[in-house]
């Protein structure tokens, strides 16, 4: 890491007033920090390494103290890092940031045949962590498992599963999948079906009898939920958009359901169960209109095969079925286990890029035709992202977001399309018509509050990588976006200049800047337009991170500008509001169009007399504000 980066990163840090998931800064007052190791473990353990640097207080604002001794720290980190099975090879360097010493030690992420990498001293029971946010979180037992069978190849679909034989197969699917092998797979077109079946992992012998593997019951048997209950699907509708919030009688959920049966069988009923719980939306396509699902449900049909097929079969997770989840915002679908192998979530819709974790249940699947149809369960190409990419963008929505933490794999589809009028106006404003397609489209996922990377950016749009860092750059020129670097990624963000971030705060929808230096004022705003907000609900009209909003409230507060509605910051329920006689001027060409601190909507601004920071709207949108202004009274 060079200097200028190390600048760059500790000044995105102070920016978002947080640490984040590959980067922890520690002050080292007095020496080395107790329990490094727990950091190194994490850093290790997580997609991507991590970077820490001792002699940057995050406790005080992150603040360089620098490091006293850095001879002996330095060596008592490279010890730490021996220490740990397997031994972690940092780069540690000392830098001179803000006249003042300090050490940057890059930690790698261990490969997956020897993760997880652990603290000898503490054993691998305790001595493994992974980095959650902004913390280091110690291993569950059920993740150490996960990461242990990763070394290699599962056997689970492998297992023979007792009590089971030829008879608890599906006669439909089995005689379809034998036909299919005979027809297209000319080393098996002289088997009998008995060997054929045993040859591709079926059946197995077990005491002299043939019963059926686990993935042979899955992929084809009848009632595979007679021996394992939970290997299934369950379904529930949410009348809001978090689990808990309650819908207007007092309901928990407003559906659910659960489908069992062998995989090629489970899609279409869980598809159905959705389609009720579903609306339609009108999308134009030339002089015509089409009704759509609110979800394509060839990208449902793809996650749901994905979960199926590669959630984890381990004893640990038998007793966890694939869920799927519908929020008022969002759908979910979750299984257990996450990504196996050395596919990362960036590299998910390469083409060619695939990992499995059940080999034989994907090698049944791969030649089962679903039932009533000309194709087939799953194809092991790494195509089934792709193909949910294409659906999603052919729609007019978001990319589904992806989230692998060990345990589980998550994807959820947002529910809203890219191309809103909000967004389309908004566009327009910035000359949106002088942009490509895929410039457009990087933009409006900017303006929904999606991270943007090279890698979503070049999937969604169909790009190779050369024209997506050229159409990126392209808007970084034009002053649009920002490219941020975080450690060995890059991020995307829409430029903090006047009009461009986070354009969808209040209420009159464009051209109040909201920058990070400006962030608590933009709070303020907020609440004297809506009253009292959640953190949740202020962080989300923002388009900041929570950590963030935290900060921010948290600077207002002790300014004596905001109030909780409970005593406790902790408490369920709390609120944010400001304090009486608090208020934020807006000005238009010297005019005040928000009403405040006496003014009336019009009248001149003096800052001399009303000395609070005023925030302006573009010319042309003046008759708007004063209109909507009128409008509330």
């Amino acid at each position: 890491m060079t200097d200028d980066e190390l600048g760059a990163l500790v000044a995105d840090l102070r920016t978002y007033a947080t640490d984040h998931q590959s980067v922890e800064c520690k002050a080292s007052r007095g020496g080395t920090p107790q329990r490094l190791w727990q950091t190194l473990s994490a850093f290790a353990n997580t997609r991507g390494g991590g970077v820490l640097i001792l002699g940057v207080a995050e406790d005080a604002s992150f603040e360089t103290v620098g490091v006293d001794d850095v001879r002996r720290v330095t060596q008592d980190v490279a010890s730490l890092c021996d220490s740990m099975e397997p031994p972690i090879r940092a780069l540690i360097r000392p830098h001179k940031f803000e006249e003042k010493p300090v050490i940057v030690a890059e930690v790698p992420e261990t490969t997956v045949t020897q993760k997880p990498c652990y603290y000898k001293g503490a054993g691998l029971a305790n001595g493994a962590f992974i980095r959650v946010a902004d913390g280091d979180r110690r291993l569950t037992p059920y993740e150490v498992h996960v990461m242990l069978s990763s070394r290699g190849q599962p056997r689970e679909d492998c297992e023979a599963v007792e009590g089971t034989s030829t008879r608890d197969l599906h006669e439909e699917l089995t005689q379809r999948f034998i036909k299919r092998l005979r027809e297209l797979r000319p080393p098996y077109r002289n088997q009998d079906d008995a060997h054929l079946l045993r040859t591709m992992g079926v059946t197995a012998e077990r005491d002299g009898a043939t019963v059926l593997t686990l993935g042979g019951l899955l992929a084809l048997g009848s009632e595979p939920q007679r021996w394992f209950p939970e290997l299934g699907l369950t379904f529930v509708a949410y009348p809001g958009e978090n689990i808990g919030e309650l819908g207007p009688r007092g309901e928990r959920f407003s559906d659910e359901a659960r489908v069992g049966g062998p995989v090629p069988l489970m899609i279409e009923p869980i598809i159905k169960v959705l389609q009720r719980n579903m609306k339609r939306r009108s999308v134009v396509h030339g002089l015509g209109r089409e009704n759509q699902w609110e979800y394509p449900l060839t990208a449902i049909r793809e996650a749901l095969v994905n979960a199926l097929v590669h959630r984890d079969l381990s004893a640990l997770a038998r007793g966890t079925p694939v869920q799927v989840q519908l929020f008022g915002d969002r759908l979910t679908i979750v299984n257990p286990g996450g990504l196996h192998g050395p596919v990362s979530v960036e590299e998910l819709g390469e083409t060619g890029i695939s990992s499995s974790r059940n080999a034989v249940l994907m090698r049944i699947l791969e030649d089962t035709p679903v039932p009533g149809e000309d194709y087939l369960v799953c194809e092991n190409r790494g195509s089934g992202i792709g193909a949910m990419l294409v659906a999603l963008r052919d729609a007019g929505m978001s990319p589904p977001l992806f989230h692998d933490s060990v345990a589980i794999f998550r994807i959820t589809f947002p529910n809203h399309t890219l191309f809103d009028q909000g967004t389309l106006s908004w566009l327009a404003s910035i000359g949106g018509d002088s942009l490509t397609d895929s410039q457009r489209v990087g933009l409006a996922l900017l303006r929904n509050g999606q991270e943007l990377s090279n890698e979503v950016f070049r999937k969604f749009n169909a790009l190779d990588s050369r024209q997506a860092t050229r159409e990126l750059k392209a808007l970084v020129d034009r002053g649009l976006v920002e490219s941020h670097s975080s450690g060995r990624w890059t991020t995307y963000h829409l430029s903090m200049g006047p009009g461009r971030f986070a354009q969808r705060v209040l209420p009159w929808g464009q051209g109040v800047a909201v920058t990070p230096e400006k962030g608590p004022e933009a709070v303020a705003r907020l609440l004297e337009r809506r009253g009292t907000l959640s953190r949740a609900e202020l962080a989300d009209l923002l388009g900041a991170p929570d950590s963030t909003v935290r900060y921010w409230l948290k600077k207002l507060i002790a300014a004596g500008r905001v109030r909780r509605t409970t005593e406790k910051a902790r408490a369920p329920g709390v609120r944010y509001g400001l304090t009486p006689g608090e208020f934020v001027l807006v000005t238009h060409r010297g005019r005040a169009v928000a009403e405040g601190a006496g003014l009336l909507i019009g009248q001149p601004h003096d800052p001399r007399a009303y000395p609070a920071s005023p925030v302006r709207v573009p010319e042309g949108t003046a008759d708007e504000v004063l209109a909507e202004e009128r409008d509330e009274g």
